[in-house]
């Protein structure tokens, strides 16, 4: 672990703590406080959570780049499932991503043992239309790196649980066009491809992650496991639709925090 100071990731871990309870943006981490490596980011992203003493809901993931870890808690009470859902704006709209979230209904603990994708697929409760909600802890999230945005949270500041679809038809949702309706005159549509090709790939990895990392999953969390679309803005105060190709339609009616 590369701590440039003793409590460098307990100092970092205030700061961000604090920008997520305020909503307020700011310069990246003090030099002495940034994070060199993932295991660092990893560290900060649990002082994080310490901090804030937050029940972790859910995770984003997806599979690993460049042998770097991609998952970042999603905690509980930024979890909707109805409208209108709260989130911080920035100028004026609020950015969100389209995924497949999967809801556990067992747990998936720590062992000894790997668990098959046959065990990770019986946990696996129900699948869902998502709206991950994008937000950053800094002003400037490019300027940043993936590894200082990796102990933010990976640009995370909540999810909006839609509609459940077919399981095993999410199962095989590599490709989905995603169709946006805005309420007013404004309709959009983006070709969607899921980032990793299979939906559950990143699932099968996080569990893996987690279960050797002496986290493991728990039933009732939920997780998703990257956009189909890319991430874009849309407007306060209108009712929303968005359409996951034929797996269903997913509405949501924003509000500021």
């Amino acid at each position: 672990m590369n701590l440039q100071t003793p409590n460098a990731a307990a100092e970092a871990a205030v700061i961000l703590a604090e920008r997520r309870r305020s909503g307020v943006q700011g310069a990246r981490l003090p030099l002495p406080l940034r994070p060199q490596d993932a295991e660092t980011a990893l560290a900060i992203q649990a002082a994080v959570s310490a901090q804030l003493g937050e029940r972790i809901g859910g995770w984003k993931c997806g599979l690993p780049v460049e042998g770097q870890p991609v998952a970042a808690p999603i905690y509980a009470n930024t979890i909707h499932n109805s409208s209108p859902c709260t989130a911080w704006v920035r100028d004026g709209q609020v950015r969100v991503e389209p995924e497949l979230a999967f809801v556990l209904a067992h747990d998936l603990p720590t062992r000894s043992a790997p668990y098959t994708k046959a065990e990770i697929d019986a946990a696996i409760g129900s699948t869902h239309l998502a709206l991950e909600l994008i937000d950053s802890r800094y002003s400037a999230p490019d300027d940043a790196g993936f590894i200082e945005n990796l102990s933010d949270g990976l640009l995370n500041q909540g999810l909006y649980l839609g509609p459940q679809v077919d399981t095993e038809r999410a199962r095989a949702a590599n490709t989905l066009l995603i169709s946006v309706d805005e309420g007013v005159t404004k309709q959009r549509q983006l070709q969607g491809r899921h980032p990793n090709g299979e939906p559950r790939a990143p699932l099968y990895w996080l569990a893996e992650f987690l279960r050797t990392s002496g986290q493991g999953l728990q039933a009732g969390q939920i997780v998703i496991t990257g956009s189909y679309a890319g991430s874009f803005g849309l407007p306060l105060a209108r009712d929303i639709s968005i359409r996951y190709g034929d797996m269903g339609v997913l509405r949501a009616h924003f509000l500021p925090k």
